[in-house]
């Protein structure tokens, strides 16, 4: 993989899409509700992005727009075709009527959404954030600079400094809860449940944050053995093996995306073996360190770790 996608030549940036909106509470059960009502419907894309849909959700145009923009990043829904919109197998997983987790109220949710956020290329500023920000703090206006140049320095077209700008606030406003004042009410402070996850904090008084590095409590086995499947096989599809650097440090591996100190992709890996019950297993030998591969993993296994997450938590809350 080399340095990553954004390094491909024919790599295409996207700074916008979002209508400036971070994820919200509900949103993406609301976008998954309308396009498993209409998705036997021939050309259903008016009846979930339309008027019609305006006036069910009962938010504006742009919002509207921004709803589809997020449930398509979080791969909860897809469009295969101009007019149609379809559920996916994820978004069924999680969203249907039986879905593991439908109002979000589980900390593996929140991951495995962030994992499809910044672990995919076409959110350039989510990717290049968390993978090729080359340090643990920032202030927004030297964020944006440093992207805006290394935008100029791939040879991509110049994006307008209001789009790369409203681009960056988004990608802030999705991690770090704006403070409640006199022109935010609270609703609009907690707007975006990622904000949970704690991977970025706001410090000191001049719009300053910081990367939270290091293990995170919340992030359950199976959604982390989820996403490492993920990687491997967007990246490395054809290997029986994969090193630990490239889990640690390759562009949009689980190290760069969960922000992980490397102690702390080892010990996730560690017990890799229980958690895919021996389809994937850690090795050190001949002073190699890597994950073995010992059986193709199709989707359906992968996400069978996840559903395996949700039930040990419904169990622990049962006890």
């Amino acid at each position: 993989m080399a340095r990553g996608p954004l390094f491909q030549n024919d790599y295409s940036p996207q700074f916008s899409g979002h209508e400036t909106f971070p994820l919200r509470y509900g949103w993406l059960k609301k976008a998954f509700d309308r396009v498993a009502e209409t998705e036997s419907e021939t050309d259903n894309r008016v009846a979930c992005w339309g008027d019609e849909a305006i006036a069910k959700f009962g938010v504006g145009k742009n919002m509207v727009g921004s709803m589809r923009y997020w449930a398509n990043a979080a791969r909860i829904i897809r469009e295969p075709a101009i007019n149609s919109v379809e559920t996916t197998e994820l978004g069924r997983l999680l969203f249907s009527s039986n879905g593991l987790d439908p109002w979000m109220e589980s900390p593996a949710t929140l991951w495995l959404l962030h994992w499809q956020f910044a672990a995919y290329h076409k959110r350039t500023t989510w990717f290049w954030a968390f993978s090729h920000y080359p340090a643990i703090t920032f202030e927004r206006d030297g964020f944006i600079r440093k992207l805006n140049r290394f935008s100029k320095d791939r040879g991509w077209p110049s994006a307008a400094e209001t789009t790369l700008k409203n681009d960056v606030a988004c990608f802030i406003r999705t991690y770090v809860a704006r403070q409640p004042s006199g022109k935010t009410g609270h609703d609009d402070a907690l707007e975006s449940p990622l904000t949970e996850l704690g991977l970025i904090k706001a410090i000191g008084k001049n719009d300053g944050f910081r990367f939270v590095r290091g293990p995170k409590s919340t992030l359950s086995d199976g959604v982390f053995a989820y996403a490492l499947v993920d990687f491997w096989s967007r990246f490395y599809a054809n290997a029986a093996t994969l090193s630990f650097e490239a889990i640690a440090q390759a562009p949009g591996s689980p190290g760069r995306v969960f922000q992980f100190e490397e102690n702390d992709v080892a010990d996730r890996l560690a017990v890799l073996d229980d958690v895919t019950d021996g389809a994937l297993r850690w090795s050190e030998t001949a002073g190699l360190k890597q994950v073995v591969r010992s059986v193709e993993i199709s989707e359906d296994a992968a996400r069978s770790w996840l559903a395996d997450d949700y039930a040990s938590r419904v169990g622990r809350e049962a006890a």
